[in-house]
C-alpha cells in the first residue's frame, strides 16, 4: 500500500503534529499530507513552523472543521485524499463536564462525516484510520490491563464521544466495508502537548514557582506513552493493521500522577535550580479531586507486540527527561501559548490564583 495523499486532521495538535513531523521525515513515505485543523484552543500552526520548507510540495494546511460535511467533502475531492488519519477531537476530561455539547459535535458528528465522504469514494480510497483512548474502556481495579476485548463502560462525556465514534469506525467497516483500523492508546506526553495536561502543566506552573495541582489523592493510575512511540505505533497499524482490527497501544509505564510530579519536580531541580536551593516539591497543592475521576488505566499491547512487531521504545524516565528537556529549550513557545484561550481556561479550571 502506497499512500499519495493523506488526510491528517486535528493536524495542528499535539499528537497530530508529531505525527506530520514523523511521518514526512520517513524515507518510506513519498505522499502529501493535507492537514486538516480548525485551530481551536488547542491548535497551533507553530508546531509545525517551516515543515513545508522542508519538504517542497508534501505539506498542505487547509483551516476547516470536520463537522461542516460540505467543505470537508471539498477539500477531499480537491486533494484527492486516499487516506484519512482521523486525530481531530475534543480531548480533555475537565472540559467535557463543563461543555459536554462540542465533544458530541466533533468526536462524534464530525467522525461521521469522513467515514461518509470516504465511503463514496470506495475506488481510490485505501485506509481510515481512527485515534481513539483507552479511557472508553472505564476504569480499572488494582489489578488487571485493558484488552481489545475489554467492554467499554465510558464515564465521562469526552470517553462517551469517543466510544460514540469507534463504534461507528467499526460499523462503517462491518456494513459497508470500508477500509478502516482503530487504536486505543494510554496516555500521550511529549513534545508540543497544550498545558491543560498534568505534565506540561506541572512543568510551567514549577518553573514559575506557582501551586501545581493535584486531584484527590494524587494516587490516580494512568499508563505513559511517549508521543513519538504513539506515532510510530499508528503508521504500523496503518500499514500492516488487519482491516476492521483495533489495536491497543500503551507505553508499559504505570504511574501514580503524584509521582509524575514529583518525578518532573526532581529534574526541574537538577536542570534549573531554582532560587535557594528550594525544592519544587513544596509547590505540591492537593485540589478536590474531579468528578466520575477514574481510578487506574493500564494498556495491554500485546496484540500489537505479537502480530505486528511494534514495543515502545522509550521507558517513562527517558521520556520525561526528553520532555522536560524540550519544554526548556522552547521558553518561547511556552510564552507564547500562555495567551487567550489558555488563560481562560486556567482561570475557569484552578481560579485567578
Amino acid at each position: 500500500m502506497e499512500i499519495q495523499n493523506l488526510m491528517v486532521t486535528g493536524g495542528c495538535g499535539f499528537i497530530g503534529s508529531n505525527f506530520i513531523h514523523h511521518l514526512l521525515a520517513k524515507p518510506e513515505f513519498r505522499g502529501r499530507i493535507v492537514n486538516v485543523d480548525k485551530l481551536s484552543y488547542a491548535g497551533n500552526p507553530e508546531n509545525l513552523s517551516g515543515i513545508d520548507a522542508g519538504y517542497p510540495g508534501r505539506y498542505v494546511f487547509v483551516k476547516a472543521d470536520i463537522c461542516d460535511a460540505g467543505l470537508m467533502k471539498e477539500i477531499f475531492l480537491r486533494h484527492e485524499i486516499d487516506a484519512i488519519c482521523h486525530f481531530a477531537a475534543e480531548s480533555h476530561v475537565d472540559r467535557s463536564i463543563r461543555r459536554p455539547e462540542s465533544f458530541i459535535h466533533t468526536n462524534i458528528i464530525g467522525t461521521f462525516n469522513l467515514l461518509e465522504i470516504a465511503r463514496e469514494h470506495p475506488d481510490r480510497f485505501q485506509i481510515f484510520h481512527h485515534i481513539s483512548t483507552d479511557e472508553v474502556y472505564g476504569s480499572l481495579g488494582p489489578q488487571g490491563l485493558f484488552t481489545e476485548e475489554t467492554p467499554y463502560r465510558p464515564n465521562s462525556p469526552y470517553s462517551a464521544s469517543k466510544a460514540a465514534s469507534d463504534h461507528l469506525v467499526r460499523a462503517y467497516h462491518e456494513t459497508f466495508g470500508l477500509p478502516t483500523t482503530l487504536s486505543n492508546c494510554s496516555n500521550n506526553y511529549g513534545p508540543y502537548q497544550f498545558p491543560e495536561k498534568l505534565i506540561p502543566l506541572v512543568i510551567m506552573n514549577a518553573l514559575e514557582g506557582k501551586p501545581l495541582p493535584v486531584y484527590g489523592d494524587g494516587k490516580n493510575v494512568r499508563d505513559w506513552l511517549y508521543v513519538t512511540d504513539h506515532c510510530e505505533a499508528i503508521w504500523t497499524v496503518m500499514q500492516s493493521g488487519k482491516r476492521g482490527e483495533t489495536y491497543n497501544i500503551g507505553g508499559n509505564a504505570e504511574m501514580e500522577n503524584i509521582v509524575i510530579v514529583e518525578m518532573i519536580c526532581d529534574l526541574l531541580d537538577e536542570m534549573v535550580p531554582a532560587a535557594g536551593g528550594r525544592s519544587r516539591r513544596d509547590l505540591i497543592t492537593f485540589v478536590k479531586d474531579r468528578p466520575g475521576h477514574d481510578r487506574r488505566y493500564a494498556i495491554d499491547f500485546a496484540k500489537l507486540h505479537r502480530s505486528l512487531g511494534w514495543s515502545p521504545a522509550e521507558s517513562f524516565p527517558t521520556g520525561l527527561r526528553k520532555t522536560v528537556g524540550w519544554y526548556l529549550d522552547h521558553r518561547s513557545w511556552i510564552d507564547r501559548i500562555k495567551t487567550g484561550a489558555y488563560q481562560q481556561w486556567i482561570r475557569e479550571q484552578y481560579g485567578e490564583g
